[in-house]
């Protein structure tokens, strides 16, 4: 066990790199926005950072050690990176997720020798929250409880914000725009993009449809891994100047689709932040610094309405 230890031990060294951070217009007379290509890392998402950090964190306060088990409830991207990471330290990983998410995030989740429980999708990301409380008190397991974990932000204010001001050394940051599952991100790369002396702008990224009854609109669930109401760290009091932009999930999804076809294979929430940073450009001094993630990959998304139309078929016989 002391041996296993120490190998799990010498894998703190392995610090991920870091990822790009590349200028986008995907419009000739739209503006340049500056975004953090999250997908690149090890498990496909942003959700690295914060598990890694978390993990870390625990095993040097002795709250977990090579063999112990870890849980989260996850409606995909954290639970895949823990599962990863997990596989690294020689922990054994169960996540807890409603159903109905893509067959992609299970099946990548298995990949890595993660345990799947599955709750009511009648009961959503809230259902898999609480049974997996219930679960990890009576099993021993250690929760990340990514959903109102301090280290989680944490993780972003230390690593992923600190990359963004290195690779815009001669600038500072004007506006950082996020949508908000955990809120992690968005408050994290806050504090510290505004800690280095930038006078920076949160904005947060909101999905809505259109409802039916005056022309009302609500808060969209078709764009995964973004939630409302869920976070315990997303407090807009300790975000001065915050601003809201709202966005139809259909130009949020079908700027994901320009972005993937521009060579950027994103999922939904990056054409979220995306086009919540176009809006967001028409609200700030031309030329404004606008930085944003891009959260994750568009492989767990294979599955989903993102990808409509473009099943494989079988090619038709050419004719004799």
């Amino acid at each position: 066990m002391a041996q296993a230890n120490r190998l799990a031990s010498n894998r703190f060294s392995r610090a991920l790199w870091p990822t790009p951070l590349v200028p986008v217009q995907l419009d000739e007379s739209g503006p340049q926005i500056w975004c953090k290509l999250e997908f690149l890392n090890p498990s496909g998402s942003t959700k690295d950072r914060i598990a890694r950090y978390m993990l870390e964190k625990a095993w040097r306060q002795g709250k977990i050690q090579a063999g112990s088990s870890v849980m989260e409830a996850s409606s995909g991207s954290t639970s895949i990176a823990l599962a990863l990471h997990c596989a690294q330290f020689g922990l054994k990983f169960t996540a807890v997720l409603p159903e109905g998410v893509s067959s992609e995030r299970v099946m990548i989740i298995r990949a890595y020798g993660g345990e799947i429980i599955l709750t009511p999708k009648s009961e959503g990301i809230v259902g898999a929250i609480r049974r997996s409380e219930i679960l990890a008190e009576e099993s021993g397991a250690f929760l990340t409880r990514q959903f109102e974990n301090p280290d989680n932000p944490e993780a972003h204010r230390v690593s992923t914000a600190q990359e963004i001001l290195a690779q815009l050394p001669e600038s500072c940051v004007d506006a950082i725009v996020s949508g908000v599952g955990t809120g992690g991100t968005l408050v994290g790369l806050y504090k510290g993009v505004f800690e280095s002396g930038c006078e920076v702008i949160p904005f947060i990224a909101k999905p809505i449809t259109a409802g039916d009854h005056f022309h009302a609109e609500c808060f969209s669930s078709r764009i995964p891994g973004v939630a409302d109401g869920l976070s315990g760290l997303f407090r807009p009091a300790e975000l001065p100047g915050l601003v809201e932009i709202d966005v139809s999930d259909s130009l949020a999804l079908e700027t994901t689709r320009k972005l993937i076809r521009k060579g950027f294979p994103v999922g939904p929430s990056s054409g979220l932040n995306f086009a919540a940073a176009v809006a967001a450009s028409a609200r700030l001094a031309k030329g404004a610094t606008i930085v944003t993630v891009f959260p994750d990959r568009m492989e767990r998304y294979f599955s989903t309405e993102l990808f409509k139309g473009t099943e494989v078929e079988e090619p038709a016989l050419a004719a004799k």
